[in-house]
């Protein structure tokens, strides 16, 4: 934790300072832009949702930074990623996962024969909003994406039995915003189909010995306005079980988002990732801090 705190303080730091750069904040409501999943997509910080990122609305783009940090028992993650957003419509992403193996070290040195002690995957997202709004709309706002993720090392993922360095996640995704639904207090209801065959989020390769097709999982979070700017929630993201070198768990975690403004937003949560490559019951703290921007076009 402390570590954890530390790293993200220096985050905090640098991107606050850039916030001055970040000075047009966009037209949409607070706190409809999300935070910024693992992957890079808008969402929470397991799972992408329906909504875009940043405050972009119609004749506007607008763009992210993001800086992650997820510490448990035996593995830490870090994650930077960049996004832009144009007319609500369509949503551009770019992250770099890094998985500091830890103890699991020792398991590939004396199983494996491996040094390895990283693992880095590039991350790009692509998601386009459909139809509806998550506002407004009776029946919320729909959108569909996909996340084209690479291992830029496969030796671990290989000797563990992966099938692919690579993959694609294709989802669909729905959002809504019930105001006043409980105590008086806005509440925002996300469900997502993923269609996947990632090991680990694809940190530890695509496909394995247990299978190698897509498969459909779902993800979903709840999260409860309590005020404006803060909101509080827990999200929930079935996994493939592809690898007959260890179980694969679902993730689940309980988180509170803190948007002080369109500029700025702070995350944490407790995660539990369960079992994750024979080390058992991983359970820790995440931390995320995104700031952003928007901008109109001008009328012709």
């Amino acid at each position: 934790m402390t570590r954890l705190a530390r790293a993200l303080g220096t985050g905090l730091l640098v991107l606050t300072a850039s916030a001055n750069l970040f000075a047009d904040t966009g037209s949409r409501l607070w706190a409809t832009g999300g935070v910024t999943s693992i992957g890079g997509a808008a969402g929470g910080g397991l799972s992408p949702w329906a909504l875009l990122g940043g405050y972009a609305s119609d004749e506007e783009w607008g763009g992210t930074l993001t800086l992650s940090r997820a510490e448990t028992d035996d593995y830490t993650l870090s994650v930077v990623g960049t996004g832009v957003t144009w007319n609500n419509r369509v949503e551009l992403t770019l992250a770099r996962q890094t998985l500091d193996l830890d103890s699991l070290v020792f398991t590939l040195k004396n199983g494996f024969g491996l040094e390895e002690d990283e693992l880095v995957q590039d991350v790009f997202g692509l998601k386009v909003r459909l139809a509806g709004d998550a506002l407004y709309s009776p029946w919320g706002q729909w959108s569909a994406g996909l996340l084209h993720k690479r291992n830029r090392e496969f030796t671990v993922p290989d000797a563990i039995g992966a099938k692919d360095d690579s993959g694609t996640d294709i989802y669909v995704g729905g959002s809504k915003l019930f105001f006043a639904a409980v105590m008086d207090r806005n509440l925002l209801v996300n469900a997502t189909v993923r269609g996947t065959k990632a090991n680990q989020g694809g940190l530890l390769g695509f496909g394995g010995d247990r299978n190698d097709s897509y498969e459909a999982m779902f993800e979903g979070s709840v999260g409860l306005f309590v005020p404006r700017q803060w909101l509080v929630g827990t999200e929930y993201r079935q996994k493939p079980d592809n690898l007959g070198f260890a179980t694969e768990d679902d993730w689940w975690d309980v988180f509170v988002a803190w948007v002080p403004d369109r500029r700025l937003s702070v995350t944490a949560a407790l995660v539990n990732l369960g079992d994750v490559a024979t080390l058992e019951d991983q359970r820790g703290a995440y931390l995320s801090l995104q700031i952003g921007r928007a901008s109109c076009r001008e009328r012709v």
